[in-house]
């Protein structure tokens, strides 16, 4: 099979029934569903299960898919779909597990700076944990992959100001969890 470059002829050859090109669409896309689905499960595994749910989701409604639309774009309201249904799902189950993650590890830290790295990972782990799955991920869109409000918003769905909403909410928790570290980093 000839190699093909974009997502709209990838796309036309899975809907002609050619499913092992769906493959190139996963390898393409994985990594950034997995990203989006770990920010808002906060969890390895839980992300795992949610990528793999979005792709299988995708390839049952790829009938559905609009050419004139970016696949990516479609994919990852299908990610942030499936990952607020996961979170919905666990938080009815009431488990909640929250990962270790360096968050800023440095290359040969100091005893203190590595006591002070794990209070503030410690924090930041817990102050996202404490942020609803909307807001975790319109805050990681925006300041982790550097999106814009409008691509935020077409990739999750909701309205820019709902989006901006969400973001100045996240912000403004994350900056009051933090405050206590910081501001004493500083004396």
């Amino acid at each position: 099979m000839e190699a093909i470059e974009d997502d709209a002829a990838i796309v036309a050859v899975v809907k002609a029934g050619g499913e092992s090109a769906y493959r190139t669409l996963v390898e393409r896309h994985g990594r950034n569903v997995f990203r989006l689905a770990f920010r808002m499960t906060q969890n390895e595994q839980d992300a795992e299960d949610v990528v793999q749910e979005t792709f299988l989701r995708a390839y049952r409604n790829i009938g559905s898919f609009r050419v004139e639309s970016s696949f990516g774009t479609w994919l990852y309201r299908i990610a942030a779909n499936c990952s607020l249904d996961f979170v919905r799902a666990r938080e009815r189950r009431r488990t909640n597990p929250m990962p270790e993650t360096d968050v800023f590890p440095a290359p040969h830290p100091e005893p203190e700076r590595l006591a002070y790295s794990g209070e503030l990972r410690d924090r930041i782990a817990s102050a996202l944990g404490e942020l609803s799955p909307m807001e975790r991920a319109a805050f990681s869109l925006r300041h982790f992959d550097g999106l814009s409000i409008d691509e935020i918003s077409r990739r999750l769905g909701p309205s820019g100001g709902a989006i901006k909403n969400s973001i100045f909410r996240a912000a403004t928790k994350l900056r009051q969890a933090l405050e206590p570290v910081l501001s004493g980093a500083t004396r």
